[in-house]
Parts: structure tokens; sequence; C-alpha cells
């Protein structure tokens, strides 16, 4: 039987009622062509019980409120989920958080802006945490050439720093924002969606340790010469269990105990505390809340569409269909007129990695997902401006 080529996203199998693709990670889909993800919306939408939900966390809070140095642990950017998880958790629960933030030097200066605002408005206390920038342009090359993925070195340390300062300052409880079912099928809701280390070593560290990036960053094969070990990259490194254990620490997600709602919470934290979006590569106008602090983000959207055929609006118009904001056939619309062009972003981060666009386009081809198969010469600029911040950035 002759293998299944498909060269358009056009021909991708797609959800019956979203339109994600049949190369998402973790998706499935039932007997009437329904994701996985869809499913795991109707269990949120018709089987839990949310006020009692509610109610769960309010008890789960109490037994910390008061009785250490913080009652818990923020992990935060400064973009949408991250600012309406610390308004919430301060406003509502009367929490006194320790917040913290993984600065992955990608910060745009709109969400730099945003997060000062945010953490001058609640009043509270705030530590940041970079890795050496020299280090990180290796981290991301290691990551393109393995995996098709330039941020490994961002999703564990956004992932692990937080867990080593609940550490540090015996601060045993860690509140995340929007659980991972609500847009991938790696758990469901309704389950127990715990942020520990089996979660970290399913999907965060993409099957790549610490002690791995270690060799791997030391290797002439990415780049010139370097001497860096286990602990340069220490952040980047879960927890042992028994430091963990020693504080009975539990990481938790804000939206496994209310529903999560991204566009209604937008307008709630623009109103609250004048959070502001900003023009984002590769989506329309009217997302301009969706991933607005990573400079490279339109790289990393188009790293995906060229190994699964698919990138943030098909993701970000699935949301929109499962909450009733857009039908399947606009959504349809969205994603042929946005996806799969070329970000200007890509300029910079060429540069950053000294390789040529020919480089790129074979590294991230190699991680293809099947049955896809991206054809370079269909690509195109995208009809979008630069970014009006990207003439500023200035890391080297």
């Amino acid at each position: 039987m002759e293998e299944r080529i498909v060269s358009n996203p056009r021909d991708l199998i797609r959800c019956s009622r979203c339109v994600m693709p049949e190369t998402q990670e973790t998706i499935f889909f039932d007997p009437n062509g329904v994701c996985s993800t869809c499913r795991n919306i109707d269990i949120k939408t018709e089987k839990i019980d949310w006020p009692v939900k509610r109610q769960e966390f309010i008890d789960l809070v109490s037994r910390y409120k008061g009785k250490y140095a913080y009652d818990c642990i923020i992990p935060f950017s400064g973009g949408k989920d991250s600012t309406y998880q610390a308004y919430t958790l301060v406003r509502d629960y009367g929490l006194k958080p320790l917040v913290v933030s993984y600065d992955h030097q990608m910060l745009r200066p709109q969400t730099l802006r945003n997060r000062e605002r945010t953490l001058k408005r609640l009043g509270v206390d705030f530590l940041s945490y970079r890795t050496n920038w020299q280090m990180v342009k290796k981290l991301m090359r290691v990551g393109l050439e393995r995996k098709g993925n330039i941020y490994w070195y961002q999703e564990t340390g956004i992932f692990a720093f937080p867990m080593h300062m609940a550490i540090k300052f015996n601060v045993p409880l860690v509140i995340w924002g929007e659980p991972s079912a609500e847009y991938t099928s790696y758990y469901a809701y309704g389950g127990e969606e715990e942020v520990d280390e089996t979660r970290f070593n399913m999907f965060v560290n993409m099957g790549m340790t610490a002690q791995d990036m270690a060799g791997f960053v030391n290797d002439s094969a990415y780049g010139s010469s370097s001497d860096y070990s286990l602990q340069d990259l220490q952040f980047h490194t879960y927890p042992s269990r028994a430091s963990l254990a020693s504080i009975q620490c539990r990481s938790i997600c804000l939206g496994s105990y209310q529903p999560w709602d991204v566009k209604k919470q937008v307008e709630i934290i623009k109103k609250e505390l004048g959070w502001e979006g900003d023009v984002v590569e590769g989506v329309p106008p009217e997302y301009n809340y969706e991933k607005v602090e990573d400079m490279l983000q339109g790289v990393q959207d188009y790293l995906k569409f060229i190994k699964r055929g698919y990138g943030r609006m098909s993701h970000l118009a699935s949301i929109d269909i499962r909450n009733g904001r857009l039908t399947r056939a606009e959504a349809i619309k969205l994603v042929e007129e946005w996806e799969g062009k070329r970000p200007r972003s890509l300029d910079v981060f060429l540069q950053w990695m000294e390789i040529n666009e020919s480089e790129f386009n074979a590294i991230a081809m190699h991680h293809a997902i099947r049955p896809w198969k991206f054809d370079p010469s269909l690509s195109v600029l995208g009809d979008y401006q630069e970014l009006p911040d990207q003439k500023i950035w200035v890391i080297e």
C-alpha cells in the first residue's frame, strides 16, 4: 500500500468539530471524527460541578494560608494566563504569594511593561532568574537539531525553577494557570493533573533531561566548543522527589478548580490591571492577547507548521469553536489565511544561530510528523509587517 503524503494543509484530516489536525500531539478521533480535546471540553462543560471544585480549592488553600513565609508560589511571565492567575489568587482568594519568573530573555517590551504594572498594582513580592545567554543560544541550537523545537530551555526553566524556589523558601503550594487538558490530551478533565515530575518528563522536557543537555551543549556539532556542566543547568533540572517530599509540596492548576476561558479572563485583566495586548506574528489583530510575551513565538509557530502542517491559528480557532464564538467554516478561513507564512523574526533567529534558511528548513523537515511533508517552495513571507519592537531587540 502506497504511503499517504500530504503537502497541502487542507488535505490533513481534521476534527469534525474544531480544526485541529491529525498531526497534533496526543490527538485521536472518535467514531464521529471528534478529537480527544473537544471530548475533554465536553467533560469540562457537562460533567464537572464547578461550584464544588471551587469549594475544594478554598479548602485546599486554607491548609496553607498564613502558615508559611508565603501562602503559595505563583509562576509568572506577564502573559495573559499568568497575569489572570496572579490577579485571581491575590484579589479573589486573598493569598500572599511569592511570584517567581523564569526570564527566558525573549520577553518583549510590552510584556515587561505589563509585568511591572501587574506586580505593582497587586503589591506582591517578586523573584526572577535568567540562564547564561551564551548557553541559551547553544540550548536553542541543540533543541532545533534534535527535536525541531527551540524552546527546551524555556519549557524546562519555566516548570523547574518555581519548584526549586518552593524548596528554597519552604513554600509547599505551587499554583499554575490552565491545565493541559484545556488544549491537549495528555490529561483529561475530571482526572488528577498535578504539575509534577511525571508531567515534566511526559512532555515538558521533550524527552531530553538536563543531564542529556549537559552533554549535547558541549558537542562541537552544535556550534563552537564550550564547557558547560550540569551545574549550569541546575534550574532546568526537576528537583528530587526527596527534596519536594521534605516540604510536602503540592503543584496544581487553578484551571482544575474553575473553568478556564481566556477571552473572558483577558477582559478582566485589561479592566482591572491595565494589561495590554500586542502585535503577534501569524495571527490576526483580534488575537492580540495570545503569546504576546515572546520575541520568537513566530519562529516557534513556523517550526510547528514545518513539522506538523498547522500553527497557532488552528489552536486559537479551535478554542473559539469550543467556546461557541466561531463556526468551523469561519475557522477554516482563518487557518488558510494566516498559517504557514514565514515570520520576519526568523531573520533574527538565523543570525543568532549562525545558520541559513535552507539549513533551518532541512533541520525542521527532518522532524516532520507523517503524513505531513512540508514543501519549502510553497512558503511565502507573511504579509504582516516586521514586529514593531523587533529593531530594538539587542540580544547578542
